[in-house]
């Protein structure tokens, strides 16, 4: 009895075992330990073997490619107006007009404002009556001495009387040009309660309210031409050379791109800074740059055309002072490149290579982490970074 239980048993053991064996065939041996599976990022994970592996966004890659690049000298700082006029009184008196306010633009003679003239216009009508008057009085001295000559030919009266007659004609010439003189007086007071432009603007500021008693000399407008805007800029004089009048000047305000040209050119060196001063003048006739905005510009010395360049945030520098260098995507595994780098262009964020890469030749740009001589790479977007230059 006891032997037939015990077979039994055995069989049924066997049969469980063999099931399980069964199960584990078909899930075909595919679950993979753990400690196998590959870490994030494309790294292999610990006690894998190979070289470590980078992963970098198409943005992080970029091409080697020709372009145009222009070697120049950065410049900096404020436009100011090319023409600030500030308009004073030229007199004393009470204001009885005031016609702008600031932001209007004017044109050259407008009139901004006017005194009270009761006192000029009586003054003036006062020198134009005595102009009028010695003018009569010459017109009868000549009368005068054109009948003296024919007397005084005829013998009828003395030259005493003749000398007399010239005498009273010069005397009214000088009448007559003394109330002339008055007159064009008189007429520039008249003028001086007008206060008018100088020169086409805009108005910046207005100092004085209608109904005023100004003194004579008070600041009444600030009157700025801003259809040019001029840029003020100090130059070291090592770089002095190598600027001269009529050079273009691109110039970055406001997010947008202009261009100028130097103007002037100091003939001295500051002593204090050893730099010497440019002035760059901007046309700005639509007025889309105000006055005192700050730019960034740099003065064109050269232009390269079909120079070898790439991105400036790819170039990195040696720790022990050596030659800077890039690195170059070889198929999918990172090298070193050492380049000899030429002209800049701080504005476009590109930098000349001279020797070190070819054309079409694929770098990484910028801080992408720690890289290393011979650690494999993958791209993501690899399409898009194949056809990404500078």
């Amino acid at each position: 009895m006891f032997r037939k239980t015990s077979n039994t048993t055995f069989f049924a053991a066997l049969l469980f075992s063999l099931a399980c064996s069964s199960g584990d065939s078909e899930n075909g041996g595919a679950a993979t330990p753990a400690s196998a599976a590959p870490a994030p990022g494309g790294r292999p994970a610990a006690g894998a073997r190979g070289a470590p592996t980078v992963v970098l966004a198409a943005t992080d890659v970029a091409k080697v490619s020709r372009a145009t690049i222009e070697d120049g000298l950065a410049v900096t700082g404020d436009l100011q107006p090319i023409e600030t006029v500030l308009i004073r009184a030229r007199l004393e008196g009470d204001l009885v007009g005031v016609y702008v306010r600031e932001g209007d633009r004017v044109r050259t003679g407008q009139v901004l404002a006017r005194f009270e003239n009761s006192q000029q216009q009586s003054g003036f009508r006062s020198a134009e009556a005595e102009r009028a008057e010695s003018q009569s009085e010459l017109a009868t001295a000549q009368w005068n001495l054109e009948q003296s000559k024919e007397l005084f030919d005829a013998g009828a009266i003395p030259e005493r009387d003749m000398k007399v007659a010239q005498q009273a004609v010069a005397t009214a010439q000088s009448s007559v040009a003394a109330a002339e003189a008055r007159v064009r007086s008189t007429s520039s007071f008249v003028q001086d309660t007008r206060v008018l432009a100088t020169t086409p603007g805009v108005i910046s500021q207005r100092d004085i309210e209608n109904g005023e008693h100004v003194a004579r000399g008070a600041p009444l407008f600030t009157l700025v031409r801003s259809d040019v805007l001029e840029l003020e800029a100090s130059v070291p004089a090592r770089k002095a050379s190598g600027v001269a009048v009529g050079q273009r000047v691109r110039f970055s305000a406001d997010g947008r791109s202009f261009e100028g040209r130097v103007a002037r050119v100091s003939p001295t060196i500051d002593p204090t800074t050893r730099s010497i001063t440019v002035f760059v003048q901007i046309p700005n006739a639509r007025g889309e740059l105000k006055g005192g905005t700050f730019t960034t510009g740099r003065i064109i010395g050269r232009t390269m055309e079909g120079a070898l360049v790439v991105p400036a945030a790819a170039v990195r520098q040696a720790q022990d002072g050596g030659r800077p260098f890039v690195y170059r995507i070889d198929g999918q595994t990172l090298s070193i490149a050492s380049v000899a780098l030429g002209v800049a262009d701080e504005q476009r964020g590109i930098v000349e290579v001279l020797e070190g890469l070819a054309e079409g030749d694929q770098i990484v740009v910028g801080n992408v982490g720690t890289l290393g001589n011979g650690m494999k790479v993958e791209v993501i977007g690899e399409a898009r970074a194949a056809n990404r230059g500078p």
